[in-house]
């Protein structure tokens, strides 16, 4: 029987390696299954035939991400990762990062390992690492990643996900030291993203992704192994009825945010419908509830990370159509001070964000800390 430790990360775990100016993978010829029979589009076959407008390098190192979240999806679905969710959490030699626990790490190996083996990344910054990891000096893209979102919950089979972004090197700092060229290519603002996405571990494996263009999501179809195209050009609407909060620490927020909620919940506000709260406690899964259906999923406290999580997250809902937002200003124009900066972080519909920035007074300053 093998080691829960090597579950995820035996032989094969990653394709191929590939050449840095290696031209794009061809798609696995697979068996016809029911499926085949019908026209579908998958993420390589979008990406490569210029659904994104991106370059060979783009379709590789997007090839490699797939594969590293296939890998992710399999390990989160393993009968072993009960035993890995149960082992103390490894400690954290930085204040700004919660303790990883081993799901985190083996996670973050496996996508650290299919980055390496792209040839196309020149950095990656991990919310499991506390510095930047620098791979190569002539790859033209940087990484950043929350490799395995919300696995303190997974013993209960609650969603997680994978959180990326990915920026272009800067090019004009490649003479700089390499810990300091690492730490500002991963410091670059949000509107500097060349495409962004979540993967969501959930009745479904979601591959949610933006090049700028759109917002769309990908199925992974298990009897070939591909994510296919089921959500094109997705919208979020523009008003929805549900709000995403822990609101267990209702008397912890701010007025300006009580008397938000109060108002929707009762139907008092400018969509004359009561609201419903949902929450999984899981960014992905309550983020991808929220594109479908509209509304706002948030964390008032100075809790999730600009780098990893708000930036990427903001991308993809600006380029469906909606808003993210720290409670006063536009995510994406926020610029990194910190590579584990932390901040509130609001996503959801237009309208509905717009109102609860009208309150004001919505960020939670007041942070006793919380033990479950």
């Amino acid at each position: 029987m093998p080691s829960p430790l090597s579950i995820g990360l035996s032989s094969p775990i990653l394709p191929p390696k590939h050449h840095p100016h290696s031209s794009r993978p061809s798609r696995q010829t697979t068996m016809a299954t029911p499926s085949s029979s019908w026209s579908s589009t998958s993420l390589i076959e979008y990406v490569g035939q210029g659904g994104g407008h991106v370059g060979d390098d783009l379709v590789l190192l997007f090839h490699h991400i797939e594969y590293a979240c296939k890998r992710i999806a399999a390990l989160v679905a393993s009968p072993y990762n009960s035993t890995l969710s149960k082992r103390m959490p490894l400690p954290s030699s930085s204040a700004d990062r919660d303790a990883p626990k081993p799901l985190d790490i083996l996670s973050n190996e496996i996508i650290l390992s299919s980055l390496r083996n792209s040839g196309k990344v020149a950095v990656m910054a991990s919310e499991e690492d506390d510095t930047p990891v620098w791979i190569s000096d002539d790859g033209p893209y940087v990484v950043v990643t929350d490799p395995l979102d919300g696995s303190r919950n997974i013993e209960a089979s609650i969603p997680t996900g994978t959180i990326f972004g990915i920026y272009k090197r800067l090019a004009e700092l490649d003479h700089l030291p390499k810990e300091e060229k690492a730490l500002l290519n991963s410091l670059q603002a949000g509107t500097r993203l060349v495409a962004a996405g979540y993967v969501l571990y959930s009745s479904a494996t979601i591959f949610c992704t933006s090049f700028g263009s759109g917002t769309h999501a990908f199925t992974l179809d298990h009897s070939t192994g591909d994510f296919i195209l089921t959500h094109p050009s997705l919208k979020i609407p523009p008003r929805g009825q549900i709000y995403s909060v822990n609101d267990a620490r209702y008397f912890d927020w701010p007025e300006g945010l009580r008397k938000y909620i109060d108002t929707v919940r009762q139907g008092k506000g400018r969509y004359p419908k009561k609201y419903s709260a949902r929450y999984i406690c899981s960014l992905v899964a309550d983020l991808h509830r929220t594109l479908l259906y509209g509304g706002v999923a948030m964390n008032p406290r100075d809790h999730l990370r600009l780098v990893y999580e708000a930036n990427p997250l903001s991308f993809l809902v600006e380029q469906a159509g909606g808003k993210g937002s720290d409670g006063k200003n536009r995510i994406l124009s926020i610029q990194p001070i910190k590579l584990h900066q932390r901040l509130p972080l609001f996503l959801g519909s237009l309208e509905d964000m717009d109102e609860l920035e009208s309150y004001g007074d919505v960020q939670q300053k007041v942070n006793p800390g919380y033990e479950v």
